[in-house]
């Protein structure tokens, strides 16, 4: 076919192969992808005499960029770095461009297009590309490259195989592009000359991605390198330097180590911020964490690109939302199938910008041909990046190596630990071996002085000595114990100047029944500083007036209950007792209760009249407490009775105080005016009859004026203070509204703690209960407002019924957390009560929300409350209820509801109530 212009000649045919040597030899100078797309438009330009040639290289989605141009003059403007977006090229044309190697040539003015198949379809054969088939091109095509400024066009597609695997599918790398912006043809012998070009261009390029590729390994050899020198360092590994290099690696911001061992963590970088509630808790300690961890295999990755949108992370997402952090990589380290810790590493979010070749609507494209190419910057911000297989694979790898170093410092500290173990055990055992002589010793001299005489001053005294000299102490003394909180001292041995304390008694309160109970199980008082150690203000103000800066109590335990204590003081100044002075006094208070049993059955029958008297005053004693138990439980019993009768009757008291708050202001109007009447009469008739005066000197009528106003104003002001309790328990209970509508959380909570006020204060056997709010600025919500109140009252009375069981003998200060936030989209709510209880068992919490399931004991709980406090919630609200728990670490409940129902909700539960007896 001709066309109009003149071709482009070429040289000679003995030439040509002169020419593809020197071509060839320049591509290959280099094996720098750049330098290759380099030479290789600047010599097919050269070659073909257009106005511009370039390498257009396919994107993973389809997409292509300009990477090489080159441009003969300003006839047609510069491409380089713009993208064109996939659909500019069919499909069809792709699959064309791979199987069958075809070439396109365009010519605009005659709108024709010229087809050479390097290879045949089917693969049989191979065309030597001596035909070019011309035929119409399709007009899209046409306004396309004439909106460019294209007369004719030349495209060549850059196959590429692999290198390493020749039997592999081969793979369209890209195209190479000769554009004019004139009429121009190319002969067959210019575009063979052209093929053979391109053959040994794409045999460059698989050189160099295998250059790149095998560059990557060798860098990703030397990290692993460099991170293994740093986990075998000697003598101590360097955990945080090879954190530091792995987050590096790994193209991270910040990340973190956990050791589940030893609970240690590493940190570097940006890392999350936990809420104020979790400040003192790690995100690898959080139940949800853990949780998932558990879930974890040995070699298992989590690569997640977007952290807002991972399932398993719905309540820790909100400590990374002050951060930039969006990727995570989570890789758990195992050593022989056993979890051992965790490497986290955090990348950041991007904002990418791309340059497009113009800018076309998604729905028009295919439809029209795109009629400009103007750069259009394309800005995306907040993009989540994808991890690439290389960098999970060195993650991988990295893992196994902190896996075996983790586990071989581990073991070298158990080795140092037994080492050291060994040799404290030898060292104390010698150490135990020569006190134990020691004290033998002493206790044998003790005893054969204390057993000298039976008489029971002489032996106490005695006692005091001996022990005040073995344990040089400033003051020994014996206090014994009469009744249950009362007692005296009865003995004393003092060395120096220090106040003799002789005949002293402990002040009422000081000394707790629950002291006498310790030390009757053998219970040993160690005070080493009575300025510092935990002491009550009285204890420690009757200490310090004896002038005592530290103390050691053993108890004397005689017939199976406490008879005394055996004390040493010691005045000068803060003394730490050591176990052997412990042990020390222990045996010589034993030794002292067999000489005070001895003295005491030596002086037997003299006492007997006495004992006597004191057997009876002990049963008589008894017997009053027994009188009183059972008055205690009389008046329990009616107490809680009229506690569910008061619950009943509230409702009715309600009308009548109404009645008589609504008829007491005109009553008082009514009394005034009477008043003023009487003044009147005063006033115009001052000689009244003489029955009359009589009658008003009876009732006193000036007190009468003064006083009634006052009955009124106070009979006024107990109405006030009866409708404000009333209508306290009305906002509690809401008995009249059962429909939704719109209500302040708030108040709920706040009605809820009201009502349970006096289960919240300190009782004779429980502390005071501390409620610690942190409300959030939340709008009205939409919903039943009295199952929801009955969902608090549920939730907070459990609350409080394991932290009465547990705070006793397990905290100081007993606490319920009240937390409240709007979700960030402002379409939930999420109201989170927790406490720092006993927490549950993973087999309790399961069961928790089933009916009929509970774990008081018989008559203290029905199995109902949270089973319906969980209907209320998912059921009636459409919300979620969920409880994280765990043994000695609290539970919290977390309740999220929509802030408007969508729908009306109709349930079977309307509404039950129950009280806190019953939960």
């Amino acid at each position: 076919m001709e066309f109009t212009d003149k071709p482009h000649s070429l040289p000679p045919i003995f030439d040509q192969e002169s020419l593809l040597h020197r071509i060839t030899n320049r591509i290959r100078r280099s094996l720098e992808l750049n330098e290759i797309s380099r030479a290789t438009v600047d010599e097919i330009r050269e070659l073909l005499g257009t106005d511009r040639v370039m390498v257009y290289q396919f994107d993973a989605d389809g997409s292509g960029e300009v990477i090489a141009e080159s441009l003969l003059s300003r006839n047609l403007p510069s491409l380089l770095g713009l993208h064109f977006p996939a659909d500019d090229i069919p499909q069809e044309a792709r699959q064309m461009f791979l199987w069958a190697r075809q070439r396109t040539i365009v010519d605009v003015s005659t709108g024709k297009i010229g087809l050479s198949l390097l290879n045949s379809p089917d693969q049989s054969q191979t065309l030597l590309g001596e035909n070019i088939y011309y035929r119409s091109v399709d007009q899209c095509h046409i306004k396309y490259l004439q909106a460019m400024g294209v007369q004719s066009s030349l495209v060549i597609p850059i196959v590429l195989s692999d290198l390493q695997e020749p039997s592999k599918q081969q793979k369209l790398w890209g195209l190479l592009v000769s554009h004019h912006s004139q009429p121009r043809h190319i002969s067959v012998q210019e575009l063979k000359l052209v093929q053979q070009i391109i053959d040994q261009v794409g045999i460059s390029i698989a050189q160099s991605l295998l250059l790149a590729a095998t560059r990557a390994q060798q860098h990703r050899e030397a990290v692993i390198n460099h991170i293994n020198n740093l986990l075998h360092k000697q003598p101590k590994i360097q955990l945080q330097a090879a954190l530091e290099a792995t987050i590096k690696a790994l193209g991270g911001i910040g990340g973190r180590l956990y050791l589940e061992n030893s609970k240690e963590l590493y940190t570097y970088g940006a890392q999350p911020n936990l809420p104020k509630e979790l400040n003192n808790y790690l995100i690898e300690q959080h139940p949800m964490w853990i949780t998932w961890m558990a879930e974890s295999k040995p070699d298992h990755v989590w690569a997640i690109s977007d952290l807002y949108k991972e399932t398993k992370l719905p309540i820790l997402a909100f400590a990374f939302q002050s951060t930039t952090i969006r990727g995570l990589l989570v890789i758990p380290l195992h050593y022989r199938q056993r979890f051992i810790g965790v490497i986290s590493i955090f990348r950041p979010e991007w904002d990418t910008e791309i340059l497009w070749a113009g800018r076309c609507e998604q729905n028009q494209r295919q439809k029209l041909p795109q009629l400009s190419f103007e750069v259009w910057r394309e800005l995306r911000k907040g993009q989540a990046p994808q991890w690439s297989a290389a960098e999970i694979a060195l993650g991988k790898s990295l893992a196994s190596d902190f896996a075996v170093a983790i586990q071989q410092l581990h073991t070298h500290q158990q080795l140092e630990l037994l080492n050291l173990d060994l040799e404290c055990r030898v060292q104390e055992q010698t150490a135990e071996l020569e006190k134990s002589f020691l004290i033998t010793k002493a206790i044998k001299q003790v005893t054969e002085q204390i057993r000298r005489s039976l008489d029971l001053s002489t032996t106490l005294q005695t006692i005091v000595s001996e022990v005040r000299f073995l344990l040089n102490s400033d003051r020994v003394l014996i206090y014994q114990l009469m009744g249950e909180s009362n007692g005296e001292v009865i003995v004393e041995e003092v060395h120096g100047s220090w106040d003799s304390v002789l005949g002293m008694k402990m002040p009422s309160g000081c000394f707790p029944d629950e002291y006498a109970r310790l030390f009757f199980r053998g219970r040993v008082r160690v005070i080493n500083n009575v300025a510092t150690d935990s002491l009550s203000d009285c204890h420690r103000e009757f200490l310090q007036s004896l002038q005592v800066k530290s103390n050691l109590i053993v108890p004397i335990n005689m017939s199976q209950q406490p008879w005394g204590l055996l004390i040493a003081h010691q005045c000068d100044a803060p003394r730490y007792w050591q176990e052997a002075e412990i042990n020390l006094l222990q045996q010589l208070a034993d030794q002292a209760a067999i000489a005070i049993s001895q003295a005491q059955l030596y002086h037997k029958t003299c006492q007997a009249e006495a004992e006597a008297k004191a057997q009876a005053t002990y049963l008589e004693k008894a017997l009053f407490d027994l009188q009183d138990t059972q008055t205690k439980l009389i008046q329990h019993e009616k107490m809680s009775s009229l506690g569910q009768l008061v619950a009943g009757i509230a409702h009715e008291i309600n009308n009548p105080i109404n009645f008589i708050h609504g008829n007491l202001c005109h009553a008082s109007d009514y009394t005034q005016q009477l008043l003023e009447l009487i003044n009147l009469y005063q006033k115009y008739h001052p000689q009244p009859h003489s029955q009359i005066t009589q009658s008003l000197e009876d009732i006193d009528l000036d007190f009468l004026v003064e006083d009634l106003p006052k009955i009124l104003a106070s009979m006024q002001s107990g109405a006030d203070r009866i409708r404000s309790i009333i209508l306290s328990l009305r906002n509690f209970s809401r008995l009249d509204e059962a429909e939704r509508k719109l209500v302040d959380i708030h108040e709920g909570i706040n009605s809820t703690l009201l009502i349970l006020q006096h289960r919240l204060k300190s009782h004779l056997y429980n502390s005071e209960i501390e409620v610690i709010k942190d409300y959030g600025d939340l709008p009205l919500v939409e919903c039943y407002a009295g199952q929801m109140n009955q969902v608090f009252m549920n939730i907070f009375a459990n609350a409080i019924d394991a932290l009465e069981e547990y705070a006793a003998k397990h905290l100081d200060t007993p606490r319920i957390y009240v937390c409240t936030q709007i979700s960030p989209d402002k379409s939930h709510v999420l109201i989170r009560i927790a406490d720092n209880g006993p927490g549950m068992k993973l087999e309790v919490k399961n069961c928790i929300f089933d009916p009929f399931f509970t774990t008081k004991s018989v008559g203290k709980g029905t199995g109902l409350g949270l089973a319906i406090s969980y209907q209320i919630v998912v059921k009636n609200h459409g919300g979620v209820m969920e409880c994280v728990s765990e043994i000695d670490k609290g539970t919290e409940f977390w309740i999220e509801i929509p802030v408007k129902l969508k729908t009306k909700i109709e349930t079977d539960l309307n509404p039950i109530r129950t009280t806190p007896q019953e939960l």
